[in-house]
């Protein structure tokens, strides 16, 4: 039975608390992990410049051979958005904008990948720090997972929801996933008092562990901690049954 240890972390353009852009440091704080699959939030990649493309130096210091750019806005020369990094085999990939009105954009990614044969779904999230905005951004969310219905496997969603209360982004994703509710406080990450970053996963995996990962290092990094959950395939075939989201979703317990 394979396990899959997976990260998400908000990376804050690599800049830390203490204002410097260090993505070497970013790299120590993710290597200390040992991961799978990494869902980074805030990534720039411009060419020309030493270190400019965060996500392919991240890739390279980590060997991660698999790099997925989830583009939500233009960054001078270059792009900005969600990265996914994978050890693992990658089949394919989609992107949903998130963005409302005039606010700053936001996107998800999906990235399929193969895990011994099996497809895993994993979507990286990045949303807004407005409730009204959180609320219709989990409408589009929704869409999103609805409209890759055809795609059979489990689901693995991450990232940044910029939501630290039970609102509707931690009531709507709670009646969508059977993984336990997973909020740990991550950011400001010195002394964090936020649960900003998650991570939910299907019942068709099992998870063994899931935690904030509080080292000396990731303290200062960014302004925000990772988030890590081991989690476990179990011997099921993989998802045929079309995604449960919207007016299908049972009722809040």
């Amino acid at each position: 039975m394979r396990h899959l240890t997976v990260v998400s972390y908000n990376i804050h353009r690599g800049v830390g608390l203490d204002r410097r852009r260090d993505l070497d440091r970013i790299a120590d704080v993710i290597g200390e992990l040992e991961p799978d699959v990494v869902g980074l939030q805030e990534v720039i990649r411009e060419d020309g410049v030493a270190d400019a493309d965060q996500a392919a130096y991240l890739a390279s210091r980590l060997e991660m051979t698999e790099l997925v750019m989830g583009e939500t806005r233009a960054h001078g020369s270059g792009i900005y958005g969600n990265v996914v990094l994978s050890r693992v085999p990658v089949l394919g990939s989609g992107r949903c904008d998130l963005s409302c009105r005039m606010r700053e954009p936001r996107g998800c990614l999906r990235v399929d990948l193969d895990v011994d044969g099996t497809p895993l779904h994993l979507f990286n999230c990045h949303f807004g720090l407005g409730l009204r905005e959180r609320r219709e951004q989990l409408g589009l969310l929704g869409e999103f997972i609805r409209a890759s219905e055809r795609l059979a496997g489990p689901r693995v969603l991450l990232g940044d929801f910029n939501e630290w209360h039970r609102g509707p982004v931690t009531r709507g994703l709670r009646r969508e996933f059977s993984s336990p509710m997973r909020r740990r406080r991550t950011h400001p990450a010195m002394f964090p008092l936020f649960a900003l970053d998650r991570i939910y996963w299907d019942a068709e995996l099992e998870g063994e562990q899931f935690s904030v990962h509080r080292s000396r290092l990731a303290r200062v990094a960014s302004d925000h901690l990772p988030v890590v959950a081991r989690l476990r395939l179990r011997h099921r075939p993989p998802r045929l049954a079309p995604y449960v989201t919207g007016d299908a979703l049972p009722p809040a317990e």
